[in-house]
């Protein structure tokens, strides 16, 4: 009698827990079916869920960024494949711990035959000698480990235990994914939101899923703080708008289509400021893009166009700055990495500018579709046989090494194209040096012309 009304406080309060839960808790996929994302690992027949189902499980490390779905995840493979379930914290425990759970792992499969899976959040934040406890477990088959970790397991998980896992990498949800998951919570009447009557407008789903960044957890705590925070009205049904949103958000709520006209008016007065060497301009185009959720890597890449296309070697630095720029956002993320971008888009106003590459390349293009496309010269052909050699391959080729400055007057382009010229360096920064040098080279060079 005791033991059934302990069972029945017990359950008492997991459903008030459940309940008082936010959202995001509450929702959370209980199977492989309810789960949303990732199916380049639990699309039907690939590896992870084949693993699953089968009941054949790896130790292994979940590396993907937060909301992802990696907790989630543990707790669905330790359900369905009936193991018991330990939720570690690498920030609440150390090794003391450690060998507490794997003790308790052999009393559960010595008297019950059933396996235990520790899920350890935050596995990077253990140091070595933790890592190292999990070790022998792992080898013996004590436990099966779930890691579980926003940075790099290749160098935050020391080797051993990484050869001992097998690393599966979870990618951010696609707002598609994203908004699955949000209608989904406000049709659950038992878990979601679904005793809330609320009318919606598509843009605030919308908003909501570009807000959450890839992150589910949260667009559903979002999406419960605006539909909570909305007074029914006198029907009784809450009517959410762009100004709800940002209500909560305490922010404006730029709700543009990635992939509509508003994405290209924010790209083209970016692009168009850093052209017309706006600093001021360029940072605000920025921020309005990043603020709105635009994926960050796509102005990092527009950037580096813009480095070879509006600067060129009027400033060869240029170059690297965007590029470095992108590499810097790729490893901080945001919030960090927008001042990366930032740093960049500054530098490219504020370089001198020269077309003088793009226009050169675009009269390449047309040439090269244009114009026939002669065979390459032989004197500049590389003989690598001895047939090739005979053939004239190389043959009269001069070594410009050889020679005074480290020039010779040379015809490098086919007959029908010799002597045109396609580059035309301007007097802007670098690009002056680069055009006095070619006029001197270009000078000698007409007495292959004679």
């Amino acid at each position: 009698m005791i033991k059934k009304q302990s069972d029945l406080f017990e359950k008492g309060i997991r459903e008030l827990f459940e309940r008082e839960a936010p959202l995001a808790d509450r929702m959370r996929p209980r199977t492989i079916e309810e789960f949303v994302g990732q199916d380049h690992l639990l699309g039907e027949g690939k590896i992870l869920r084949q693993a699953i189902q089968s009941d054949q499980l790896p130790s292994m490390i979940f590396w993907g960024p937060p909301g992802s779905g990696k907790t989630t995840l543990a707790m669905i493979i330790a359900s369905t494949t009936g193991a018991k379930f330990i939720a570690f914290s690498a920030v609440l425990s150390g090794v003391k711990e450690i060998k507490e759970v794997i003790e308790e792992a052999k009393e559960s499969w010595k008297y019950q035959k059933k396996k235990t899976i520790l899920f350890v959040d935050e596995i990077h934040r253990f140091n070595k000698a933790q890592q190292d406890a999990f070790l022998p477990h792992v080898e013996k088959g004590t436990i099966i480990l779930i890691g579980a970790t926003t940075e790099n397991p290749s160098f935050e998980v020391i080797s051993p235990l990484l050869s001992r896992t097998k690393v599966f990498t979870l990618r951010p949800l696609t707002e598609n994914e994203i908004e699955l998951i949000l209608n989904r919570a406000l049709r659950d009447r038992e878990r979601g939101l679904g005793k809330y009557p609320a009318s919606i407008e598509p843009e605030v789903i919308k908003g909501i899923c570009r807000v959450a960044n890839g992150d589910a957890r949260i667009a559903l705590n979002t999406l419960e703080m605006v539909v909570l925070l909305t007074p029914p009205n006198g029907k009784g049904v809450r009517q959410i708008r762009k100004m709800e949103l940002e209500e909560v958000l305490q922010k404006k709520a730029f709700l543009y289509d990635k992939s509509g006209e508003e994405h290209y008016n924010l790209i083209s007065a970016f692009h168009k400021s850093l052209r017309g060497s706006d600093p001021d301009a360029a940072l605000y185009w920025l921020g309005r893009m990043l603020e709105a959720g635009e994926d960050p890597l796509y102005i990092a890449r527009r950037m580096i166009r813009f480095a070879s296309e509006d600067v060129g070697n009027a400033d060869p630095q240029a170059l690297q700055v965007a590029v470095s720029a992108m590499q810097a956002f790729h490893f901080i993320g945001l919030p960090e990495g927008d001042l990366a971008l930032a740093q960049a888009a500054v530098y490219l106003a504020t370089a001198p500018k020269s077309n003088a590459i793009y226009k050169a390349y675009q009269q390449v293009q047309r040439d090269v579709r244009e114009l026939e496309n002669q065979s390459v010269p032989l004197h500049i052909r590389n003989p690598v046989t001895s047939l090739m050699e005979d053939l004239g391959y190389g043959k009269d080729y001069k070594y410009p090494h050889d020679y005074p400055d480290h020039f010779v007057e040379e015809e490098y382009l086919p007959d029908n194209l010799k002597g045109k010229t396609y580059y035309h360096p301007t007097e802007q920064g670098f690009e002056k040096e680069i055009k006095r040098r070619l006029e001197v080279w270009r000078k000698r060079k007409e007495n292959i012309k004679k």
